[in-house]
């Protein structure tokens, strides 16, 4: 080997040696540094007397009312079950449906109902509605009447089931069936006085002159529409709803003479369409 060369060999040598050497050094310093660092922790830690420990604050207790509630308004599913409550009132009106319309017309009707909320899509009610419905022409005059009408009370068992519940405006089918009584009153104007303070006076009144019930089972199905109101912070789970149903009322075919009155026929079954507006939560 040439002098060059061994001069060439030994600085490339030196050269390698240093820059192994700054990176010992370099990897020794972080080393130390952290040893230190963890060594200081450890030594503060160690040297915290018992007198110095202060308890940690306890953490706030949840909202009132918060206990049980998830996701959308509410719906949860947690300790609190009166959350889980559901109520509704609402009155609307009733169209007779099919040959029914040849027994019982055009009326109203009034609903309240309470029940549970099992989850956000389903809700299991039980309701009550009464049904004040005019008689047609044909049976008043058959029982020789000069009015009437038909009076259907029930208490029913009715699943709702939410299609849409996170949304503001929502749709929903229901349905349910139980008991209904049906009453059909016949009546007639009555001579009565009226008296206030200082005088009195002849009057009349429709009187119930005849009538006939029954008692059976029953069955609806239907479905409606939900607005759901914003509340105070935008989580109010009070809903307004529109709602029809097609009802049938298993009442039995009639021949009778109510109280006297003429022969009147009506026909089996009492078949309506409830139209009610509301308010649910």
């Amino acid at each position: 080997m040439s002098l060059r060369g061994a001069r060439t060999l030994v600085r490339a040598s030196y050269s390698v040696f240093s820059l192994v050497f700054v990176l010992a050094v370099t990897a020794g310093i972080s080393a130390t540094a952290q040893t230190e660092s963890s060594h200081d922790f450890a030594s503060s830690t160690m040297g915290v007397t018992e007198g110095d420990l202060t308890p940690a604050a306890p953490s706030p207790a949840p909202a009132a009312g918060a206990a049980g509630q998830s996701g959308h308004y509410g719906y949860g599913s947690g300790n609190n079950w009166t959350s889980h409550l559901a109520f509704e009132g609402g009155g609307g009106a009733n169209a007779p449906a099919g040959d029914s319309s040849d027994d019982i017309t055009w009326g109203g009707n009034f609903t309240a109902g309470g029940g549970y909320r099992f989850n956000k899509y389903l809700s299991m009610l039980v309701e009550y509605q009464f049904i004040d419905d005019k008689l047609p022409g044909r049976i008043i005059g058959e029982a020789g009447a000069t009015g009437g009408n038909a009076h259907i009370w029930s208490f029913t068992a009715d699943p709702v089931v939410d299609l849409f519940p996170t949304h503001s405006n929502s749709v929903y089918v229901t349905g349910g069936g139980g008991f209904y009584r049906k009453v059909t009153n016949f009546t007639d104007p009555e001579a009565v006085e009226y008296c206030s303070y200082f005088y009195c006076e002849q009057g009349y009144q429709n009187e119930v002159v005849g009538h006939f019930s029954s008692n059976q089972g029953g069955w609806s199905v239907g479905g409606g529409f939900t607005h759901r109101l914003g509340g105070v912070y935008g989580d109010g789970k009070a809903k307004l709803f529109a709602e029809v149903r097609y009802l049938d009322v298993l009442t039995p075919a009639v021949v009778a003479e109510p109280n006297g009155l003429s022969t009147t026929t009506v026909a089996a079954d009492t078949k309506l369409i409830p139209i009610t507006l509301g308010v649910r939560f």
